[in-house]
């Protein structure tokens, strides 16, 4: 697929989304911003965490999303027993009594980490390398992943007995954390229209990994006014307690901010706001969108802010 301009890929992409919108809602009733989200994700190569209560139709939406892009899907449910070979794969003896490598779950375009916070660090950490070098080592020999690569996670909020919280530094790997609601009443009578009768939907394929890696690459040629990557910046300076440019609220409230990635995805994923509603460059309003599901699990609050009961998300928008 060869464009003549980046302005003609843009308006592709654009008319891609709608498509792959769409396809998805065929399955996947409401929940627009989650899906919109999740689709950004991909266009700007970034891993996303989706928190919600069981039944939200998490793994659903994902597993569409899969159908709805001609990509490899692998789920893998998360379990206190689980290891790290599990996910990337190993070393097994061949007839010929050779070592030779049988790759794991992970060696798929769409990853599902189903309930990635009911293993251990220990298998924890193995997702993390993939996420970050699109590589595994196994047995000190690196195997690169297919491209292009993203996981999706989920994680119940209700249940934290016997979980193991996601560490900062791997809740950081994540561009977003996108948090589920309850379906609206509508929605739901909708829903349960659909899924009560033998009413089955096709969904078709709409990109291939070869255009969605086009995709990609332009979203990163997108180009951005300098006001709006120093009004990204200055937002995520805000956020650092204690610092030169630290907001009043967030010296009070917050033990520590978010770092240069936040800044990072800020504007890649601004810039994908921006072509997939049919504009050539972001402004202002484009960081704003993708601002709260970037900074949400990048903050830390003080004893006074849950002491308060003032949530991470409150402190975003009024930063915003």
């Amino acid at each position: 697929m060869t464009f003549a301009s980046d302005k003609e890929a843009a308006d592709a992409l654009a008319a891609a989304y709608q498509k792959l919108r769409r396809e998805i809602g065929k399955v996947i009733i409401g929940q627009e911003d989650v899906v919109e989200l999740v689709l950004t994700a991909v266009f700007s190569q970034g891993h996303c965490l989706l928190v919600g209560v069981p039944g939200l139709a998490k793994t659903l939406l994902i597993q569409t999303v899969a159908d709805a892009l001609d990509l490899s899907f692998n789920r893998v449910q998360f379990t206190p027993d689980l290891m790290p070979s599990d996910i990337v794969g190993s070393e097994t003896l061949n007839k010929e009594r050779d070592f030779h490598f049988v790759p794991g779950p992970i060696f798929a375009n769409i990853v599902l980490a189903d309930e990635i916070n009911r293993t251990p660090p220990k298998t924890q950490a193995a997702l993390l390398e993939s996420m970050q070098e699109y590589a595994v080592t196994v047995a000190g020999k690196r195997y690169n992943l297919p491209r292009p690569f993203f996981v999706l996670a989920t994680q119940n909020p209700i249940e934290q007995e016997g979980t193991y919280p996601l560490p900062e530094a791997q809740l950081d790997r994540f561009m977003f954390n996108i948090e589920l609601g309850y379906p609206s009443y509508e929605a739901e009578l909708q829903i349960v229209k659909n899924t009560t009768s033998n009413h089955r939907v096709q969904v078709e394929k709409v990109l291939h990994a070869d255009e969605i890696q086009a995709f990609q690459q332009l979203v990163r040629r997108v180009p951005v006014a300098d006001n709006v990557v120093e009004y990204a910046v200055g937002l995520v300076h805000k956020t650092r307690p204690n610092t030169g440019r630290a907001a009043a609220r967030a010296s009070q409230l917050l033990e520590w901010g978010a770092g240069p990635r936040a800044s990072q995805h800020l504007i890649v994923g601004a810039k994908c706001h921006a072509l997939i509603h049919g504009k050539y460059s972001p402004d202002i309003e484009d960081v704003q969108a993708v601002a709260l599901p970037i900074l949400r699990h990048r903050l830390v609050r003080n004893f006074k802010a849950e002491a308060e009961g003032i949530t991470v998300d409150q402190l975003v928008k009024e930063l915003l």
